[in-house]
């Protein structure tokens, strides 16, 4: 099945609506869709590489859009539909751990862990159960998913086809390096 819906995402990233289908398909995988925009997003930078910019904010702000639809899931609607999600992903573990330390690191988390490959619509909907204060999760989601768009949009853009199957094979260690480069920073800067 998960085959099947990467071969009918990558047909829509060379029709003429792509821009609409990366946009549709950042806001669903924030709380329900199984596949990541990346898949869209990768083979749509290739293709024109001075548009990289404008496919990585379409797809930060639909997804930050779709985050709300996740948070909304588990502020208002968890033993309804967001247990539901969570079960049919088999994210149960990962969500009882999330849930724990939410009320210490919510920002921190949503910030972190919306940059990397876990599933975002983990950390909405674990945010909507938290009740995690709306301002916070937005801005946090904000710069997540900005910071992983635009990581991959920019390599893209400066690197081009060599760095493609990089990204596609090692997109977690890509965004894992950042994330660490990045929480570095903050502590360095903290420190002095």
């Amino acid at each position: 099945m998960l085959k099947r819906l990467y071969d009918w995402m990558m047909g829509l990233a060379g029709n003429r609506h792509a821009l609409w289908w990366l946009a549709a398909v950042a806001f669903i995988e924030s709380s329900v869709f199984p596949i990541p925009p990346d898949v869209m997003l990768i083979p749509m930078v290739m293709a024109d590489r001075r548009k990289a910019w404008k496919y990585a904010a379409v797809a930060t702000v639909a997804s930050v859009i779709g985050g709300w639809l996740g948070y909304s899931i588990g502020y208002f609607l968890y033993e309804s539909i967001g247990r539901s999600v969570i079960e049919f992903y088999h994210l149960q573990a990962g969500f009882d751990a999330f849930q724990s330390k939410f009320n210490e690191y919510g920002a921190w988390i949503v910030l972190i862990k919306g940059m990397t490959p876990i599933p975002y619509k983990l950390v909405t909907i674990a945010a909507g159960v938290a009740h995690l204060d709306p301002l916070v999760f937005t801005l946090a989601s904000i710069g997540s998913r900005a910071m992983r768009f635009f990581l991959v949009a920019g390599l893209l853009y400066f690197f081009g086809e060599p760095i493609r199957d990089f990204i596609e094979k090692r997109l977690t260690l890509v965004t894992t390096g950042f994330v660490v480069l990045l929480v570095g920073g903050f502590v360095i800067i903290k420190l002095i």
